[in-house]
């Protein structure tokens, strides 16, 4: 198991890399587009579907950096009570904490596969039932100023919830295994 530990650490870390890189040109992009607004007058604009390249980006980039959160811990806790009492009780707190983030992260995955499949156009009737991706969609669904579909945009939010799904079973595993000992 510890060679699977330590891949699925390396892949939430990277997820979370390739997140903060995104960011940080989401960032830049923004600043440019904030230049070119101001001069206008120059004959320079804003950049094209800023707002959509933000609020899609960023919504992605917070489902790709969930699994190293998860895998770190950094989620909201309260140790404020938790450091008096005993560290078996402590250990099984931190296990059901665990158990209830792998729930609560395959219920978003779920929830978000389905969401996938009313966008996505493409697939035979019979491989969309065996996955679960209902009927397809009439048209393709696309943002309002770039035309990205929106199908594409949901299966990038996709892999960092399948593998906030992995990295919170793992973090139970874990858990387990510390209460146990």
């Amino acid at each position: 198991m510890r060679g699977i530990g330590v891949l699925i650490e390396r892949a939430a870390r990277g997820m979370a890399v390739l997140a903060g890189i995104g960011l940080l040109g989401l960032s830049v992009m923004v600043c440019v587009s904030v230049i070119g607004r101001a001069l206008t007058g120059l004959g320079l604009g804003p950049v094209r579907g800023d707002y959509e390249l933000m609020a899609n980006g960023c919504g992605i980039a917070v489902f790709w950096v969930l699994p190293w959160a998860t895998l770190s811990r950094a989620h909201v806790r309260v140790d404020i009570a938790a450091s008096r009492l005993p560290a078996r009780l402590r250990d099984g707190l931190g296990l059901l904490g665990d158990l209830l983030l792998a729930l609560a992260a395959f219920v978003i995955l779920r929830q978000l596969w389905l969401g996938f499949g009313e966008k996505l156009p493409y697939g035979s009737e019979v491989l969309r039932s065996a996955l679960g991706l209902g009927a397809r969609p009439y048209y393709t669904e696309t943002t309002f100023d770039l035309g990205l579909p929106v199908w594409a945009l949901l299966a990038a939010a996709l892999a960092g919830a399948v593998m906030t799904v992995v990295a919170a079973l793992r973090a139970a595993w874990v858990s387990f295994a510390e209460a146990m000992s």
